[in-house]
């Protein structure tokens, strides 16, 4: 059974999604700010982290990045606040989606499941590299170092990197690599996959040029 935590100042979100949750099988614990969650994290597991950005105490953008620090736990945040840059802040701590509030508990749900499922896959991956000149992509060990240089990247700009690189020289359409690299059916915004190809052509420095738009259609890496 997944365990889950559910952080948020409001303790009606709280009782929805622990509803939702236990529903689906999952166990469910429960932090009312950022300290709170931090602590608890310090002292039990988790599957996954649903974070609320603005509490009191300590917000969930500082939460994540404390978090972060000693776990690679995914992190869900949740927000009234839809705005790209508040999504991009949010990616670049380490979080794995960002669902903007209202939302549907029964689409939370799916992109929990997606999110569990993909971080256990991702756990039992054989090892094998991937180098290209400068470029050198460990997939077991979540490492891509570019020109010698370690990148920082977020989970979800590794997947995203990962799925592209072992189908380079393909035509991959924005649906494709949404149900891939997010693995649901995507409700939100698609400007997501967009944010999250500008946050990884940052962190790949001169091979973003490996990573080629396709108007009207999606992405293709390719070695150039």
């Amino acid at each position: 059974m997944a365990k889950i935590l559910v952080v948020d100042d409001e303790a009606g979100i709280r009782k929805i999604i622990r509803k939702y949750a236990e529903f689906e099988g999952y166990e469910v614990r429960e932090a009312c700010d950022g300290m709170e969650a931090i602590s608890v994290c310090r002292s039990e597991s988790f599957d996954l982290i649903i974070m609320d950005v603005m509490m009191p105490e300590l917000d969930g953008f500082s939460a994540c990045r404390e978090i972060r620090k000693f776990a690679s736990t995914p992190i869900i945040m949740l927000s009234a606040r839809g705005e790209e840059y508040d999504k991009i802040h949010g990616f670049e701590l380490g979080s794995d989606d960002y669902v903007v509030k209202p939302f549907s508990p029964k689409e939370l749900m799916m992109r929990v499941g997606a999110v569990i499922k993909r971080s256990q896959g991702n756990a039992g991956q054989d090892r094998d590299v991937y180098t290209y000149q400068g470029l050198k992509i460990d997939y077991s060990a979540r490492i891509v170092t570019v020109d010698g240089v370690r990148a920082e990247m977020t989970p979800k700009e590794y997947e995203l990197l990962f799925y592209m690189v072992r189908n380079k020289g393909i035509a991959l359409t924005r649906e494709s690599l949404i149900s891939e690299v997010w693995g649901y059916d995507f409700f939100g915004d698609e400007r997501t996959l967009d944010t999250h190809i500008k946050l990884l052509r940052k962190s790949l420095g001169a091979y973003s040029r490996c990573i080629v738009t396709l108007r009207g259609v999606g992405y293709r890496f390719e070695e150039c």
